[in-house]
Order: C-alpha cells, then sequence, then structure tokens
C-alpha cells in the first residue's frame, strides 16, 4: 500500500505545482475514516481507496481527482457527509466525490432499481464532470481486481455489469488498457471455465509466440529504417476475453486463430504513417478488407491508427496499426492524455476535445426520455456497445451508430422533429425503408412528411437509447389520450345512472378539487386516466362523489394513497380464488396472474406487475422490451411468494456440433439436473451444427441456471440460450 508521501511523490512527478498538502490532508482524513472497516479479504478497508487514487496517479491526473479517489467511500461507508467534505477540502472534491458515491441510502423496489439509479446519478454528475467518470472507473479497476473474495452470486453480478456497461466506458473514454483488463477480470468471473481454457492456450503457446513477435518486430523496424525512418515497433498477444469473442465467432479451435498478436508501429508524422503502410503492404501481402483508415476518421473516443492485416512470416495473419507519438498517447491514456492542469478546473477538459464526447450528451437526453431506471440502462447497454458503424450526413459529418442501428436512428440524433416525422430515407441516393440496418460509409439523407408519426413497430427497427425512449415516450402519450377518453366516457355513464352532471363537476373547481383530494390524484384528468387503465373502478368514483352512508367520524381515516391502494388488493381479491399464484402484490397473495409469454419469468428472476383492465396482473421480466413498452403508471411492485410450489414451462436453445452421440449426452445432462424434456425439436444445419430446441417444467431459477452450465461444459455445445 502506497504511504501518504509516496502518493505525495507520484503527484508531484507530473504536477510539481500541485497542492501536495491537501493530498496528505485527504490520505489522513480517509485513513481516520475508515478507521476499523475491514474487506471481505480481511484487509483494512483503507487499503481501497488508496489503490484506487495510486490508479488516478497512473494515469497523471489533478490534486482534485486524486483526493476525491481518497475520499469517495467515505460518505456511503462512514458518518461523514458531503457537507464535511465540502468543508475540509472544497467544493470540487465534494462534488467529485458525491458524483461517485452510490445511492445506498435511498430504499429502491430491487437492488437492480438500486444499481440503475446510481449509473443515472453518475451519468447526470459525469456530464458536469468527466473526472467523475474516470474516478468510477479506477474504483471499479480496483474492486475487480479483488472480486475473488465475493459470494459466487455477487462476483457473477458484479463482473456481468463490468462487462455491460464499465468496460464499454473505459472504451468511450479511450482508455483502452482498462477496457482490457475489466473485460478480461469480468470474463473470468462470467465463465471462468472458458477463461481458464484459453488461459492454458495461450501460456502453452507462449514461447513460441513471443519468439515470433521479436522476429516480426526486427523485421519490421529493419524495413523502415531501410527507408529513412525513425518509428518504435512493439508487439503483444491479445487479450483473453478478445481472443475468445474469435473463438466464439469463427467457431474454430484456438490452434485455427492465427491472428493473436498486434503489433504497433509509432512513426513521427502522420504523412510517415502512411508511408509506412506501404513499406509493409510491400514486405508483406494485405488481407482484402482488413484495412481500417482511423487517422481521417477518427473513433468517438478521439482513437487514430491505420489498421491493416497482412499475411506475415510463414503466412500467418498479423495485424498492425500505425500512428504517430501523439496518438499513441492518446491510444494509451484516452481522455488523460487530453487533461489540461488549471489551478481551478471546470471540467477538466479542453473544450474542442469535449466535442468528441458527444455519446455523453446523448446519454444525458437518453435519462430525461426514459424515467424507468431498468428501461435507462438496458437503453444504455446498448448505445455503449463496442461494435460501431460509420454513416455520414449530407453535409459530410460523420456520425456513428451502434451496429444493427437504422435511419430512425439517424434522424433522432439530428433532431427529435426529424424523427418524429420520418417516413423513409436515402441511402447512397437510393430510396430505403426505415428498417434499414446501417453500413459503414452510408451517405444518408431523412425524408420526412408532416402527416408521419411513430408507429409501434418502429420499436422493433429502432437501436439507440434516444430513438427508443422518444418512440416509448410518444406512444405512451397517445395511450394516455386514449385511456383519458374513454376513462371519461365511462364515469359519464357511470354518473348520469346516478343523476348526477358530471360537466357540473368539471365546470366547477371547488368540487372537482374535492373529488381529487377524496381519491387522492392531483387533477380530474389523472381520475379520467386512471379509470380508462381499469386501475381505478368508475363506481368508486361515484361514492366519493355521493356516499351512500356518512362514514363512521370514530374511525380512523386513511390517507388516500392507501384508500387507492386498498381497492386495487380488494378488487383483486374480488375477481381471484384464495389459493396462492405464486406471486405476492404488496403482501396479497390471492391476486390474479397472468404470465407474459414474451420474457416467460421464472421464480428468481426479477419481475415487475402491470395492473390490466379485467385479467389481474400481468407478470414480466424486468428487463423485457415488451415490459418497458407498458405505461409506467399501470405498474406495480410484486414479489415472488417463496411459500409457492410453481413449476413454469421454459425453452432452451442449445447450438451443438453435428455429430453421433451428441444429442444422448444432452439428454444424459438434462436427466441428471432433475429435469423431464416434454418437448424437443432438432435440425440439423448445412454449416456442421444442430439447432435444438428443448421444452421443459422448471421449479426457479437457480434450477435453470444449474442446467445450463452443466451443459455449457458439454464438448461440442457451442451456445445454451434461454429462449
Amino acid at each position: 500500500m502506497l504511504s501518504a508521501e509516496q502518493l505525495a511523490d507520484k503527484v508531484g512527478a507530473y504536477h510539481p505545482d500541485a497542492d501536495l498538502a491537501l493530498v496528505r490532508r485527504a490520505y489522513a482524513f480517509s485513513q481516520r475514516a475508515h478507521d476499523g472497516q475491514l474487506r471481505k479479504s480481511g484487509d483494512p478497508y483503507f487499503i481501497h481507496p488508496v489503490s484506487v487514487a495510486g490508479i488516478i496517479s497512473e494515469l497523471k491526473l489533478d490534486v482534485a481527482s486524486v483526493c476525491a479517489a481518497l475520499l469517495h467511500d467515505v460518505v456511503e461507508d462512514t458518518e461523514v457527509t458531503e457537507a464535511d467534505l465540502e468543508r475540509e477540502f472544497g467544493h470540487e472534491v465534494a462534488f467529485l466525490v458525491d458524483g461517485v458515491t452510490k445511492l445506498s441510502k435511498i430504499n429502491f423496489a430491487s437492488k437492480h432499481d438500486r444499481t440503475a439509479e446510481s449509473f443515472r446519478k453518475l451519468v447526470v454528475a459525469m456530464s458536469r464532470d468527466i473526472r467523475v467518470l474516470v474516478v468510477k472507473l479506477c474504483d471499479r479497476l480496483d474492486n475487480m481486481r479483488t472480486l475473488e473474495h465475493m459470494s459466487d452470486e455477487g462476483k457473477e453480478r458484479i463482473a456481468t455489469e463490468t462487462m455491460d456497461i464499465y468496460a464499454p466506458l473505459a472504451n468511450r473514454l479511450g482508455l483502452a488498457r482498462f477496457r482490457d483488463e475489466l473485460q478480461d477480470l469480468s470474463f473470468k468471473h462470467i465463465n471462468p471455465d472458458a477463461h481458464l481454457d484459453v488461459s492454458r492456450s495461450v501460456d502453452a503457446t507462449a514461447a513460441s509466440r513471443d519468439a515470433g513477435i521479436a522476429r516480426v518486430c526486427q523485421s519490421l523496424t529493419g524495413k523502415l529504417a531501410q527507408q529513412g525512418f525513425a518509428c518504435h515497433v512493439t508487439g503483444r498477444s491479445k487479450h483473453l476475453y478478445s481472443i475468445w469473442r474469435k473463438l466464439q465467432e469463427r467457431q474454430c479451435t484456438f490452434e485455427q486463430v492465427y491472428d493473436l498478436t498486434a503489433f504497433r508501429v509509432v512513426m513521427e508524422s502522420v504523412s510517415d504513417c502512411y508511408a509506412a503502410l506501404g513499406v509493409i503492404h510491400s514486405l508483406w501481402t494485405p488481407v482484402p478488407g482488413r484495412f481500417k483508415d482511423y487517422i481521417a476518421l477518427p473513433k468517438p473516443n478521439m482513437y487514430q491508427s491505420l489498421h491493416t492485416t497482412v499475411f506475415g512470416p510463414g503466412h500467418q495473419r498479423i495485424e498492425v496499426q500505425i500512428r504517430t507519438h501523439e496518438m499513441h498517447g492518446v491510444a494509451e491514456h484516452g481522455i488523460a492524455a487530453h487533461w489540461r492542469f488549471r489551478e481551478k478546473i471546470s471540467g477538466g477538459l479542453d473544450p474542442k476535445d469535449a466535442a468528441q464526447f458527444a455519446w455523453l450528451r446523448q446519454l444525458m437526453e437518453s435519462q430525461d426520455e426514459l424515467k424507468d431506471p431498468a428501461e435507462f440502462l438496458e437503453s444504455v447497454k446498448i448505445d455503449l456497445f463496442q461494435d460501431e458503424v460509420y454513416v455520414f450526413t449530407p453535409r459530410g459529418d460523420v456520425r456513428a451508430f451502434p451496429r444493427g442501428a437504422t435511419p430512425i436512428d439517424f434522424a433522432y440524433s439530428i433532431h427529435t422533429d426529424l424523427g418524429d416525422h420520418c417516413n423513409g430515407a436515402r441511402i447512397n441516393g437510393g430510396l430505403a425503408q426505415l428498417a434499414y440496418k446501417l453500413r459503414n460509409g452510408d451517405l444518408v439523407e431523412i425524408l420526412t412528411s408532416p402527416d408521419q408519426r411513430p408507429h409501434k413497430e418502429w420499436l422493433d427497427w429502432a437501436l439507440t437509447a434516444k430513438a427508443r425512449g422518444r418512440v416509448r415516450s410518444y406512444l405512451r402519450e397517445t395511450q394516455r389520450e386514449k385511456s383519458m377518453k374513454l376513462g371519461r366516457d365511462l364515469l359519464e355513464k357511470e354518473l348520469h345512472l346516478a343523476n348526477i352532471s358530471l360537466v357540473k363537476i368539471e365546470k366547477s373547481p371547488a368540487e372537482a378539487g374535492r373529488l381529487c383530494e377524496k381519491l387522492g390524484y392531483p387533477r380530474l384528468e389523472d381520475i379520467f386516466v386512471h379509470v380508462g387503465y381499469g386501475k381505478l373502478k368508475a363506481q368508486d368514483v361515484v361514492l366519493a362523489v355521493a356516499p351512500k352512508e356518512e362514514p363512521d367520524s370514530s374511525r380512523p381515516t386513511l390517507p388516500p394513497a392507501a384508500i387507492r391502494q386498498g381497492r386495487i388488493e380488494a378488487f383483486m381479491r374480488k375477481v381471484t380464488g384464495r389459493n396462492s399464484h405464486g406471486v405476492l402484490l404488496n403482501g396479497v397473495d390471492d391476486v390474479l396472474v397472468r404470465y407474459t409469454k414474451c420474457c416467460n419469468p421464472l421464480p428468481g428472476d426479477e419481475i415487475v406487475g402491470f395492473l390490466t383492465r379485467g385479467r389481474g396482473v400481468t407478470i414480466h421480466r424486468r428487463n423485457c422490451e415488451k415490459g418497458f413498452e407498458a405505461d409506467p403508471e399501470r405498474r406495480v411492485a410484486v414479489a415472488w411468494d417463496p411459500k409457492a410450489q410453481i413449476n413454469r414451462q421454459v425453452q432452451l436453445s442449445v447450438t451443438t456440433a453435428n455429430r453421433p452421440g451428441i444429442l444422448a449426452t444432452v439428454g444424459q445432462t438434462f436427466h441428471l439436473a432433475g429435469i423431464n424434456l416434454s418437448e424437443a425439436a432438432c435440425r440439423a444445419g448445412l454449416d456442421g451444427r444442430a439447432e435444438n430446441m428443448f421444452t421443459f417444467l422448471c421449479a426457479d431459477l437457480a434450477q435453470l441456471k444449474n442446467v445450463m452450465k452443466r451443459l455449457g461444459k458439454i464438448d461440442g455445445v457451442v451456445e445454451v440460450r434461454r429462449v
């Protein structure tokens, strides 16, 4: 563990004018605050913030970032408040710490909601100061390095979150080293068997590969020197997760993967980079279609290089990246390479560099559009996905999108109104449908119509969070208007039977206000909407307007929200039997439940419920796309009934090699897991694979995960996927 003086010396080495006394004070403050606290490993907790500060100093960031790293857990895990930090260390440090702090003291509906809402808060904070994200990534990196002390469930959950969110965020900041290490550490805990296999294969061939790297570096350096170029050539093995992805994509063995190494050629100038490309192509034959020019067309994270793949010595494929020294600095340190130290930093990023982070602005727009935390988190996973396509606007501007994006995503990225009214596109001068998937280099022009409006099927085509959020928002607004009209009509008829005029109530603000107060709604329109949705019975509104009898004044009165919830529960009891259906609605077990076929939830899955008219509560898995499309106003908190014994039908898609005996092995695995197959559909393909669909009854998520894990270990099983 670094001492206070060692940490101060590291900061002083790259920032001579730094306030090192502040670093020492933050070190001592954090040490006192965490005194007596232990990590799960049994080590003093203070080791963690010091390690995070050490990583920050390796990136050569400013004093405020180092102090924030030292103090990032004191508000969450000790009695220290944000006000205490502001008083001791100033507003800048306090703000950075607050941005990183999780929302652990707020009671969310589930751990998933808490994680999602914490990430929403992180997005808001890092949009104001990108250093928040850098500190958070360093925090996550140190936690991942010591993850082995967590429970198996905790390791898998945190590793999956890291792989889905934090590794792509590191990539967006240009922190390639962080991305690679986070991916490898996540891979180790998500798929430990595959990680071990790849690691053993890499270690077994390390000596011969290192010798090959040395030979290629010597050949490249010598050839470029002959042409009069000053250069620096290095080679490295690709990281484990990258190799595993190649194995999965190509469906081959480790011995059949030839491009396991990558070489970097660092030149003096941009013109030298292009000249070096010519020299390399004259030395070795280039692989067709494997050249990318990221110098002329930089990645959104400011990364620049020329990439080419050639048939090197022994006709082995090797990848070569060619860049200048400045480009290499950005590739290694990302945003940290663009840092500007000042006495008073506001965001710490040069304005011209900040323009490169349009993706962060898009994240902000997404969190404004998508109020449901789980929906926001799922959309971010798509927007941060690494594989991207680069397309051109009619003006020649370059825009990056996730692979699979369509003209709808393009239109909404330009302007919301353009997206709302788009009815087609011209791609490279030719007409294209809105479902067209954009390709690298496409020139995109959006066609509009004043009568065009978003349709539900757009959700099947749009991919980015902004586009999907806007379409969902429009559909919900439309549904609300329809429900308001329906609810008003139903209520008007019911009031008419009781000789009460709805128009009279609407014209009397006092009377309308009393009705809203009785029912616990802010406005009369909300009552119409809830009647239209079926969340509120028209007869209950009539009773509120003209009660049949005066309530007993000796009885305690319930608050409006409790009255409304009680009516929901009473309604559920009325339309259902007494046997538990496996789900609790606020503790009530006799709820009419309908499980959706779109996501087929199992006990153990995180679930969400939606009230429906006359059909009780519809249950979705929390991350279900169809659930995201449902109106959030009809959402209710539900949980699995631990007392109920439920067997739900589940389908697994198992892709295997097409060879004799493997189907028998798969069937035996199901039997050993205690599962009786009710149906199996198997089909052999021309590519040497077989697609198998198995249907069976499953008790809970744990049983499903167990059989999926067993199936994944069978030699010849390529993929196991829950349908």
